[in-house]
């Protein structure tokens, strides 16, 4: 292997000395050997007679970064995980099997939008080269000590510190090497609005944020041009800036006005990707009441510092939604649970009826939902309903319907509920939902009472024929203030099944955009009046599955399917059920 090997990813090695103080050692020769001493050709030479001379080495294959273990006697552990070789990561720290010892922390810009480590490196060496003539001809003491800061600054980048101690300990370097009065950062809300976040002043000493009074005139012309405002001498500075009422007040003669952005990957083509501005962050804000001479090292010096700022904000801000994702994802599992615990579970059958049903949310969370209960010895009510919309907003809706409905076993009459849950509704209108429903009470002798609010007409299977046979019905729930709800009844013969399902069954789509359709759904359930409802259920949910071959899908889905078996039933030869309405009014037909 040769010793330098051409890459594409920018490296640099963060060395933790045992005492806590760090440095940074670019990677530049391959391979790249570490251990104890320099005899054995080491570029990372560790002082600490626990490491062997010749301990590891960073090579390169395809473009990647392997570390091999070359004879630590203790072993080598990336991560806390002792290995013999591994691909670096960024982020990976490296270890000796030593408490106390090095720790080393590789980082890439390799893959990944975050290089502002290396690239900042890159600025300290270019800043230390330019400044070395100033630094010869008598100035090296002020200079030195500004690129110490700098250097420290870099260091909080990747610190475990609180995010608003490393925000603070960054502003104080900069208000030292600016020689500024105070300085303020100001954090950009989801608006774009700006807010305080810390405010400082000169020897790090906080600062109340009600005690400000920042240039907003400068500060919005940073905004608007979305440049840096640098004024070293307000008395020579545009007549705007000069009259600005906080300036004036405040006599205010020095003026700095950093825009943050968060830095974005834009791909340009196939093979190079380009650098571009990237989210507003907040402003860097710096002021004196005395004027300034900034040198072109310290304009160097604070473009490096903003950078450390925008990438420690723009960090911060990433963990923020990754913890509000979590929480959010962890509420939504918590729903989903809630919602999963109140559909019935391991439905029995009951004397005169078998049952069986399933529901599959399309998200986390649905607006589907079925249910069985009895309401006496000899009558059961079963019912199922989709909400309008997806997702939380439903869901919520579809646990107030199911706790109202349950409550018709303290003897409500169905027709009076559906009537004050869409009055309910609709006067609520801002809640924004609806809902179809089929409801229906089976008794022992076979007598079925129902309630069809918009919703898909139920299949019956009678005699191996499936069929539509449930027209007679209304509006669905919260859509119509004026909707009337008359139950309607039907004679149901021994072993008639009911097949109830939500659109999610015949709305299901394929990827040519066909829909499964009821005419396939009736194909599927034809012939079927013996098979066990189980069985006849995961028939319907194979063909549905089958028929999308794996197209994503956009509504909920739910089964629920009802079998008549009294025993003591008269046996009924009716080709088709008759229907007679409750009361005798006739109801509205608007079957959505």
């Amino acid at each position: 292997m040769p010793d330098t090997v051409p890459i594409v990813a920018e490296t640099v090695l963060e060395v933790v000395s045992p005492d806590g103080a760090r440095r940074y050692i670019r990677v530049t020769q391959w391979p790249f050997l570490i251990g104890r001493g320099a005899e054995t050709g080491n570029h990372l030479q560790l002082s600490d007679r626990r490491i062997s001379r010749n301990c590891a080495a960073i090579v390169v294959e395809a473009n990647k970064h392997y570390i091999e273990d070359r004879g630590q006697r203790r072993g080598l552990f990336i991560n806390g995980e002792k290995v013999e070789g591994r691909e670096l990561q960024d982020g990976d720290v490296i270890t000796f099997g030593l408490d106390d010892s090095y720790e080393i922390i590789y980082r890439s810009s390799a893959g990944t939008a975050d290089d502002s480590l290396p690239h900042l490196l890159t600025r300290i060496e270019h800043i230390a080269s330019a400044s070395s003539s100033s630094m010869d001809s008598g100035g090296s003491g002020g200079s030195l000590a500004k690129l110490d800061q700098l250097l420290a600054a870099t260091a909080l980048l990747h610190s475990q510190l609180p995010l608003d101690e490393v925000l603070g300990m960054m502003l104080d370097h900069a208000i030292s090497v600016m020689d500024a009065d105070r300085g303020v950062l100001l954090e950009a809300d989801n608006k774009g609005a700006l807010q305080v976040r810390l405010a400082r002043r000169s020897g790090g000493l906080r600062l109340p944020p009600e005690s400000l009074a920042p240039s907003q005139t400068a500060i919005q012309l940073a905004v608007r041009k979305q440049v840096a405002v640098i004024t070293e001498d307000l008395a020579q500075a545009d007549l705007d800036l000069q009259a600005a009422q906080s300036i004036v007040a405040q006599r205010l003669r020095a003026v700095v006005v950093i825009p943050l952005y968060a830095t974005a990957r834009a791909k340009v083509d196939e093979s190079m990707s380009s650098l571009r501005r990237g989210e507003f962050l907040g402003v860097l804000y710096l002021d004196s009441r005395r004027p300034a001479a900034f040198s072109k090292l310290d304009r160097q010096l604070l473009d490096a510092f903003t950078d450390q700022a925008a990438s420690i904000l723009d960090n911060a801000r990433l963990v923020v939604r990754e913890r509000e994702r979590q929480r959010l994802e962890q509420e939504i599992n918590i729903a989903r649970d809630i919602q999963q615990a109140l559909l019935p579970r391991n439905v029995r059958d009951y004397p005169h009826l078998s049952v069986a049903g399933c529901n599959f949310p399309c998200l986390s969370v649905g607006g589907d939902y079925f249910d069985v209960f009895p309401l006496s010895d000899n009558r059961t009510a079963f019912l199922i309903a989709d909400v309008s919309g997806k997702g939380l907003g439903a869901a919520l809706l579809t646990t107030m319907l199911q706790g109202v409905l349950s409550g018709m076993t303290l003897g409500t009459d169905p027709a009076r509920l559906f009537h004050h849950l869409n009055r309910f509704l609709c006067d609520h209108a801002e809640v924004g939902r609806y809902a179809t429903m089929f409801f229906g009470i089976l008794d022992e002798n076979g007598s079925l009472e129902y309630i069809n609010a918009g919703h898909p007409s139920p299949i019956l299977i009678r005699r191996g024929i499936a069929e539509e046979a449930f027209t007679e019905g209304s509006f669905p729930v919260g859509l119509v203030p004026e909707a009337e709800y008359v139950a309607t009844r039907i004679a149901l013969q021994l072993g008639d099944t009911l097949v109830l399902f939500s659109d999610g069954v015949t709305e299901a789509m394929n990827p040519s955009e066909e829909l499964f359709g009821v005419a396939r759904l009736r194909e599927v359930l034809t012939g079927q009046m013996e098979t066990p409802l189980d069985q006849l259920q995961k028939y319907v949910l194979e063909s549905v599955e089958n028929f999308a071959c794996g197209a994503s899908q956009a509504d909920d889905l739910t089964l629920l399917l009802v079998r008549y078996r009294a025993t003591a039933a008269t046996a009924r030869t009716e080709a088709r059920p008759e229907t007679e309405a409750l009361p005798t009014r006739s109801a509205a037909s608007a079957n959505a």
